[in-house]
């Protein structure tokens, strides 16, 4: 799906495969698909935010700053992932994979979830 296999390869981060090798399933349906997956990427980090957070009140007994630069290095270290996550599940709400398709035709493995 994406052209870099490593997601801290910065200059590629953005960059994928127009259609699907093996089924041929265009990934951008249209133009400014993925801007969806900004809110996907904005629940992944709110929630590993609140996660930490709760941590945070619970069980850490850091000061604020130690705190405040810990979260700010964990979402800049994540973010790569979370740009790679977010376009994944974004696709999947509008698309199913069908396992049980596997081994027949290969224009069959996707169900468009819209049509």
């Amino acid at each position: 799906m994406f052209k870099s296999k490593n997601p801290y390869a910065i200059g590629r981060i953005f960059e994928m495969h127009e259609k699907c090798e093996h089924c041929e399933l265009k990934f951008e349906k249209e133009t400014g698909f993925f801007y969806g997956a900004l809110y996907v990427s904005y629940a992944l980090t709110s929630g590993w935010f609140l996660t930490w957070f709760i941590l945070y009140l619970t069980v850490l007994k850091w000061d604020t700053l130690y705190f405040a630069l810990f979260v700010a290095g964990t979402l800049i270290a994540l973010s790569p992932l979370a740009i790679r996550w977010s376009r994944l599940i974004w696709l999947n709400f509008f698309y199913k994979y069908k396992k049980e398709l596997n081994n027949s035709n290969h224009s069959n493995h996707i169900h468009n979830l819209t049509s």
